[in-house]
C-alpha cells in the first residue's frame, strides 16, 4: 500500500510537471477574467496569445458572486487577472490583499475612468445577504463608446505586463474597436433624432448608455435583478407611467417578471427585453451570440420606445445634486480622476 501511494504520487507530480512545461511550450498566457463583458474584451484583445478563462459563469448573479476557494486557486495559479471595477467585484480588494502581485499580473479594466455616483435607487436596492452596496455605478459597458475605453485600457495594459505581445494586443484590438465603432456609430445615428428620450427598465444598470446617446433612464428597482419596489412605490410608478404614456417596459431575460407584468396589466404598456450583458450562456455563445449582437439587439428595443414620438418626461424627483441632468457632480461624489474620462 505505501508502494502504491508513493507511485501515485510520483505519477502526479510527473503530471504537474508535463503540463507546466507544455504551458512554457506553447507559450500561451493564462487569464482568469470576472464576468462576460470583461471576458469578451480580454479575449478579443488576447487572441491566440492566451488561454482566457471566465469565472463567473451564467446563472451566477455577478452582483452577489463570491469566490470559492477553488475559484481563488485559479487566479493565484493564473498569469494575470482581469476584472472591472471594485463597484462592481465587490470581493476583489480582499482578494488582493493577499495576491502575489509579482507573480499575477491584476487589471482593472476602467482604470481611472471617472464613474457616475450611485442613484438613490441604487443604493436602497441590495444585492443578496451581503448587502452589496454600490457606491459608485460600475455599468460602463453598457455603453459602446465606454466600452470602447475598456478594451484600450485592456490593451494597454497587457502591453506593459507582456511587451513581447504588443503587437499583437494593438493589433487584435485595433479590428475589435472598429467593430465597437460601428456600434457606437448605429446607437448615435439612430437614437440622436429620439421622439421620445424617456425609457422605464427593471434595472437600472443603462445609465452610461442613456447619458452618452442622450436619452433618460426611468427604472423601476435597482440594480438588483431580483428587487422589487413597495405596494406604495407600485402605485407611484403605475401614476407616474399612464401620466407620461409610457408604451414599453423593459425588463432582463433572466430576471422575475412578476413586477413588469403587474404595470403592463395595470397601464397597458408593452414589455421588452434588454440585456444588461452580465451574463451569456454557453448555448447563446455557441449560437454565435457575443457583445455586439446583444448590444445590437438592445438598441433595436430601444428604438420601439424611441421612434415613438412622446412628450419631454421630467424625472419622478427633482434632484440638486449627482445628476446627469445638471450636468456636473458634488466634489465629495467623485474620486480624483480627470474629466476627460467622462467626457
Amino acid at each position: 500500500m505505501k508502494k502504491l501511494g508513493l507511485l501515485l504520487a510520483s505519477l502526479v507530480t510527473v503530471f504537474l510537471v508535463a503540463c507546466s512545461n507544455q504551458k512554457q511550450a506553447d507559450g500561451k498566457l493564462h487569464i482568469v477574467t470576472t464576468f462576460y463583458p470583461v471576458y469578451e474584451f480580454t479575449k478579443q484583445v488576447a487572441g491566440d496569445t492566451a488561454d482566457v478563462e471566465l469565472l463567473i459563469g451564467a446563472g451566477t448573479e455577478p452582483h452577489d458572486y463570491e469566490p470559492s476557494p477553488k475559484a481563488v486557486a485559479k487566479i493565484q495559479d493564473a498569469d494575470a487577472f482581469v476584472y472591472e471595477n471594485e463597484n462592481m467585484e465587490t470581493w476583489v480588494p480582499k482578494l488582493l490583499e493577499s495576491l502575489d502581485a509579482k507573480k499575477v499580473k491584476t487589471i482593472k479594466a476602467t482604470g481611472d475612468m471617472l464613474l457616475l455616483p450611485g442613484s438613490e435607487e441604487e443604493e436602497d436596492h441590495d444585492h443578496g445577504e451581503e448587502d452589496h452596496h454600490h457606491e459608485y455605478d460600475p455599468h460602463v459597458w453598457l455603453s459602446p463608446a465606454r466600452a470602447i475605453k475598456l478594451v484600450e485600457h485592456i490593451r494597454d495594459s497587457l502591453s506593459a505586463d507582456y511587451p513581447d505581445k504588443k503587437a499583437t494586443f494593438e493589433q487584435n484590438a485595433a479590428a475589435y474597436i472598429e467593430k465597437l465603432q460601428a456600434l457606437d456609430k448605429a446607437y448615435t445615428e439612430g437614437l440622436s433624432n429620439a421622439k421620445q428620450k424617456s425609457f422605464v427598465t427593471q434595472h437600472a444598470a443603462f445609465r452610461y448608455l442613456a447619458l452618452d446617446y442622450g436619452l433618460n433612464q426611468v427604472s423601476i428597482s435597482g440594480l438588483s435583478p431580483d428587487a422589487e419596489p413597495s405596494a406604495s412605490r407600485l402605485a407611484e410608478l403605475t401614476e407616474y407611467i399612464k401620466k407620461n404614456k409610457i408604451s414599453y417596459i423593459y425588463f432582463e431575460e433572466n430576471a422575475s417578471q412578476a413586477l413588469a407584468n403587474t404595470l403592463s396589466k395595470e397601464t397597458g404598456v408593452k414589455l421588452d427585453v434588454l440585456n444588461p450583458l452580465e451574463s451569456l450562456t454557453e448555448e447563446d455563445m455557441k449560437a454565435g451570440e457575443n457583445y455586439i449582437s446583444v448590444m445590437e439587439k438592445n438598441l433595436k428595443a430601444l428604438k420601439q420606445t424611441t421612434d415613438q414620438a412622446g412628450a419631454e418626461i421630467e424625472p419622478e424627483k427633482a434632484e440638486e445634486t449627482k445628476t446627469v441632468h445638471n450636468g456636473y457632480f458634488e466634489d465629495a461624489d467623485v474620486k480624483d480622476r480627470t474629466l476627460s474620462d467622462y467626457a
